[in-house]
């Protein structure tokens, strides 16, 4: 099992900026894939990024394309957000997700078995 822990969520204008990290502790991760979800309120959890670690590969929502980035630190154990340009529909809890087998295309909270407690980002117009 993995254990992950958020931390960078806060509140940002509609333009702005915010990181996210995500801290990941337990077994050895180097093969896990990592992802990033977000969940509104009144909404189903969202699939928003995700990256192999082995390759470094990455996916994202439609919705996300061309203002958020995910990256990760292997010596650091940490996998990133950096969210650009931000809307006040990006408004929700993002949570930080882990399993064992690679992404390969958008996918569903369903198939990721290790999550963080989650961290709210608030965008205001």
């Amino acid at each position: 099992q993995v254990q992950l822990v958020e931390s960078g969520g806060g509140l940002a204008q509609a333009g702005g900026s915010l990181r996210l990290s995500c801290a990941a502790s337990g077994r050895t991760f180097i093969t896990y894939a990592m992802g990033w979800f977000r969940q509104a309120p009144g909404k189903e959890r969202a699939f928003v990024a995700a990256i192999n670690w082995d390759d470094g590969s990455t996916y994202y929502a439609d919705s996300v394309k061309g203002r958020f980035t995910i990256s990760r630190d292997n010596a650091r154990n940490t996998v990133y957000l950096q969210m650009n340009s931000l809307k006040p529909e990006d408004t929700a809890v993002y949570y930080c997700a882990a399993r064992p087998f690679p992404v390969v295309g958008t996918t569903e909270p369903a198939f990721f078995g290790s999550w963080g407690q989650g961290t709210q980002v608030t965008v205001s117009s």
